[in-house]
């Protein structure tokens, strides 16, 4: 009889710590990307009262099975469900989720280890630092060269180590807040040039036709110019010649000897540009502004002469002023983009994950967040998201508890009832003691 009260005992402590992880569960229902628990039983060792008997054929007789008692169950794992949770749209730009697999990279400090997360519900502290809501800096990569590439996209240096992402300012692209300005360097012209004017010269404004357009210093200081062309001669079925100049801000170019453009008159290609192109002029702002002169590439190789209104116009002229940072973008990899007032854009950041062998593996340490375990498997590598098995994000978006709640609700009957029936083994011995003990009278 005692060793069915003392199973019972193990069956009470046993059914009271699987609902205390339902009880976990169910109170985490609406936590930002909790991984549910489950608890597994498992008997404990048998007291074997016999062993087997083996058949004996010469005999006749045949073999016994062993004779055991049990001594009563343990528990035998609580494991943590890894399943992804469904998405809630929060149209909040610092919240993130994960579609797949990686954990967002955390670190309190400087000597703090990197602790672990799927709870992506961020924002961006006073002074920039892109943060967890207890304080603990996102980690990923700051250092993508300073320039784009060629078909306008970015590529950080993901094999050098994580840091702290800041959204103000790091040690490669410094105050981030502002944007420097860029002094023009390029002014891409298309669109026509009327051949049914006359030919004329500088001082006949009728026969003009006038391109405003606007160039930046290397300041930021901006400059209303227009761009002057007149027709100065023709060739008859080989080429008509074009002059140009600029008003507004003083350059280089010489008043005698004007830069040109020649347009075909041949039966090959008439009407298109055969020379001039491209052309460079040294703009000097005022001494007193203090900006440096600086170099303006003129291509007017998409511009055409033909019998129609004249409809000259800059396809794309570079350079800009300074600008404030007033918003931020984050892609689903995990790349933070800036927009400036004065509409650029710039990197600020590349948000890092981390991938393990085992995540059931990883141990929790509160806050959402969890460390490494010896069974985990170590992080050895960060990655960018949508690389190394990791998943893409998905920005605006949190990932919710993966708590059934109606499952939770189903286990915590079964549990009631299990606490409940070994609670009726201990009533029951109770009473076989009690009768044991009125026999002596």
């Amino acid at each position: 009889m005692m060793i069915s009260m003392f199973a019972s005992v193990s069956g009470l402590k046993a059914h009271q710590k699987k609902m205390d992880v339902i009880g976990n569960n169910i109170a985490n229902i609406n936590t930002v990307a909790f991984k549910q628990s489950r608890v597994t039983f498992q008997e404990v060792f048998s007291q074997t009262i016999s062993g087997a008997g083996a058949p004996n054929a010469s005999s006749g007789r045949g073999g016994t099975n062993p004779l055991q008692i049990g001594l009563g169950l343990d528990i035998g794992s609580v494991d943590m469900v890894t399943t992804r949770g469904s998405m809630q749209r929060t149209d909040s730009p610092t919240d993130l989720s994960i579609e797949g697999e990686g954990y967002f990279i955390i670190k309190g400090s400087n000597s703090d280890t990197l602790q672990f997360t799927r709870a992506g519900n961020f924002g961006v502290d006073k002074l920039g630092n892109l943060v967890a809501p207890n304080g603990m800096i996102v980690q990923g990569w700051l250092d993508y060269g300073g320039t784009s590439n060629s078909d306008g996209t970015y590529t950080f240096k993901v094999d050098k180590p994580i840091e702290s992402i800041n959204l103000f300012y790091d040690e490669y692209n410094k105050n981030k807040k502002m944007i420097p300005a860029k002094a023009t360097s390029k002014v891409d012209m298309t669109g026509n040039l009327d051949a049914r004017l006359t030919v004329s010269d500088p001082d006949n404004d009728d026969a003009q036709f006038t391109v405003p357009m606007t160039i930046y210093d290397s300041l930021g200081n901006e400059y209303k110019i227009n761009l002057n062309f007149w027709k100065v001669s023709v060739d008859p079925g080989s080429e008509a010649i074009w002059a140009w100049s600029v008003e507004g801000l003083s350059s280089n170019i010489d008043p005698t000897n004007l830069p040109t453009l020649s347009f075909d008159l041949s039966s090959n290609t008439p009407g298109a540009l055969k020379g001039g192109s491209p052309t460079k002029i040294t703009f000097t702002p005022d001494a007193s502004i203090g900006s440096a002169a600086f170099d303006v590439e003129f291509d007017f190789s998409k511009m055409t002469m033909f019998a129609a209104d004249s409809s000259a116009a800059p396809l794309s002229v570079d350079g800009y002023p300074s600008g404030d940072l007033v918003s931020f973008t984050i892609g689903a990899d995990g790349m933070i983009i800036g927009v400036y007032s004065n509409g650029q854009q710039q990197p600020l950041g590349l948000i890092a994950l981390a991938t393990f062998q085992n995540p059931a593996g990883l141990q929790r340490v509160g806050n959402n967040a969890y460390i490494p375990t010896v069974n985990s498997g170590n992080f050895e590598k960060a990655v960018m998201a949508g690389t190394g098995g990791s998943g893409t994000l998905i920005p605006g978006t949190l990932e919710m508890s993966n708590v059934d709640l109606a499952q939770q609700f189903t286990e915590m009957i079964v549990t009631q009832r299990g606490f409940q029936a070994n609670s009726r083994i201990m009533t029951t011995i109770d009473e076989m003691l009690q009768e044991l003990a009125n026999m002596k009278r």
